[in-house]
């Protein structure tokens, strides 16, 4: 069976850094220095989370809220545990 993790987030775009800023309900909250035009917020979301998980670009995507604020990300290639950790500031 291959590692396969999902977190629920909530992107706020333009932010003055790249950062997990705690949980929003049931939600991580994750700022992003990236305007949300043309994708490119999303583009920063997936390579923050493949930056900070040490996995490949091609192992994040996002399942659902391409054009939302609310997304729900799908990591291969890692345990919940570990996406749980990194988004807590632990890994």
């Amino acid at each position: 069976m291959p590692l396969l993790a999902k977190v629920a987030i909530k992107v706020q775009p333009r932010a003055s850094q790249d950062r997990v800023a705690g949980m929003v309900g049931d939600e991580w909250k994750l700022l992003l220095k990236a305007p949300p035009v043309d994708g490119k917020a999303n583009q920063a979301c997936l390579e923050f989370f493949a930056r900070g998980l040490k996995v490949s670009r091609s192992a994040v995507r996002i399942l659902t809220g391409e054009t939302s604020r609310h997304k729900r990300i799908e990591i291969a290639g890692v345990t919940q545990e570990t996406v749980d950790r990194f988004l807590k500031g632990e890994a």
